[in-house]
């Protein structure tokens, strides 16, 4: 489990790097890791979402860390909220929905077609990305029985 975990550290520290250069590379390189993956949550399906779908769907507790993120982009002009009742519902901005299809397009040119040479059919893909829901299920469940000790 510490090997994998090990690779988990450094695949976790190589996609944050490349998020950052990647969004860098579409225009904007002042985001964190977290608000770009926040910022690419909200733009996805354009559809709205409330606080609690993007922690839910981004699996993080912290509800806190994610709106501090939700107010920089924001203040950034990248996303927008609509008060309805008592919640409040985001969406991308025609300016963040820019940045999340240039960020696409240097996605695609600089790591998909890298892929196409990697040996890793996409069923493979779709197995490694199975198998790391399941364990990140089963963190989930350590980290419930860890908080109760």
């Amino acid at each position: 489990m510490s090997e994998f975990e090990y690779g988990l550290i450094i695949a976790y520290n190589g996609f944050s790097r490349w998020m950052n250069k990647c969004m860098a590379a579409a225009g904007q390189p002042d985001l964190s890791s977290l608000e770009i993956l926040v910022l690419h949550n909200i733009n996805h399906r354009e559809k709205h979402k409330k606080l609690s779908d993007i922690t839910f769907l981004l699996n993080m507790e912290d509800s806190h860390v994610v709106n501090y993120a939700i107010k920089k982009l924001q203040k950034a002009g990248l996303i927008a909220g609509e008060k309805r009742g008592k919640e409040m519902f985001y969406s991308t901005t025609k300016i963040g929905f820019e940045y999340c299809e240039r960020y696409r397009e240097v996605r695609e040119q600089c790591l998909l077609d890298s892929l196409k040479h990697m040996d890793r059919s996409n069923d493979e893909l779709s197995d490694i990305a199975s198998a790391l829901r399941t364990l990140s299920g089963l963190y989930d469940q350590a980290s419930r029985a860890a908080s109760s000790l």
